[in-house]
């Protein structure tokens, strides 16, 4: 069953593809719901996927199917005179909305200058797990194979350690960071691509400090 606000999202969206044949954009959602932040229709919209109402159609900005209606959906212009213990509306989801620092710019190609500056960025917590975590705006296109893309926020959670072949920020010479798959190559350490265009870089394990390991990403779609 779906929520209120996901119930009118859907009915919006698919109002506006009947209308004209295109997506609302993220800034028109936000005021038809009346929502503080485009942050709670990237909620919105991510639970609707889960539930298998909606789908974004890839490589395109603003570019959503609606799979199917909720039941009575076409019913709420008319709706029945119920009980007033029947069809209560369900409570609001809660604010699950939190802030966490912004650090600049991280490459996902060669490496650039990392921690540029720092500013916070709104992310839906269930993104998040236990810890302390950052975010990072991706430059490059060295890990599109990981479904990380140029533009893409990549939430990070602090730690210093890391397994083969996870996703991590890499510190290389505490000057330049980079963000790619760690492995362990006998006594070298090898950061791994997820581009074939891009070879792996090898550096000795006191070259290279992890920053922390990838735990979520955030797209922007208008």
């Amino acid at each position: 069953m779906l929520t209120r606000k996901q119930h009118e999202l859907i009915c919006f969206i698919n109002d506006r593809l009947a209308e004209t044949g295109v997506s609302p954009s993220f800034e028109e959602m936000k005021e038809a719901l009346d929502l503080k932040s485009k942050s709670g229709v990237h909620r919105l919209i991510s639970a609707l996927e889960e539930r298998q109402f909606l789908r974004r159609l890839p490589n395109r900005a603003r570019a959503l199917e609606v799979l199917k209606m909720p039941e009575r959906a076409e019913k709420r212009a008319a709706p029945p005179n119920p009980k007033p213990d029947i069809f209560r509306p369900l409570p609001e989801p809660a604010n699950d909305v939190i802030e966490i620092p912004l650090h600049g710019r991280i490459a996902a190609g060669v490496p650039i200058e990392a921690f540029e500056g720092s500013s916070m960025l709104a992310v839906p917590a269930a993104l998040l797990g236990s810890g302390e975590h950052y975010a990072l705006e991706v430059a490059g296109d060295s890990m599109v194979e990981a479904g990380i893309l140029d533009g893409d926020y990549a939430l990070i959670r602090r730690t210093e350690t890391a397994r083969d072949g996870e996703i991590v920020v890499a510190l290389i010479e505490d000057s330049e960071a980079t963000l790619k798959y760690f492995r362990r190559e006998g006594a070298m350490v090898r950061l791994d691509p997820a581009n074939r265009a891009y070879d792996p870089q090898r550096y000795a394990p006191q070259q290279v400090r992890v920053q922390g390991r990838l735990a979520g990403l955030l797209r922007r779609y208008d």
